[in-house]
């Protein structure tokens, strides 16, 4: 199995948690990753590859 970087933590196994709570701590917070357990790889299995590009007008219509 080939193994690949993790696309969330980008290989160092924590990410940080931005959302507007957090701010008011005034201190950043960091948390494990789930996707790679900490690992900073995956398999590269693990990774849903999309069979078609995504359709711009479906994306315009949701509000994306």
């Amino acid at each position: 199995m080939s193994r690949i970087t993790c696309p969330r933590c980008f290989g160092n196994g924590y990410i940080k948690i931005p959302h507007e709570s957090v701010e008011k701590l005034n201190k950043p917070l960091i948390a494990q990753c789930t996707m790679c357990n900490s690992e900073g790889e995956i398999e590269d299995k693990k990774i849903e590859k999309p069979n078609k590009p995504p359709q711009l007008h479906k994306l315009r219509e949701s509000g994306l």
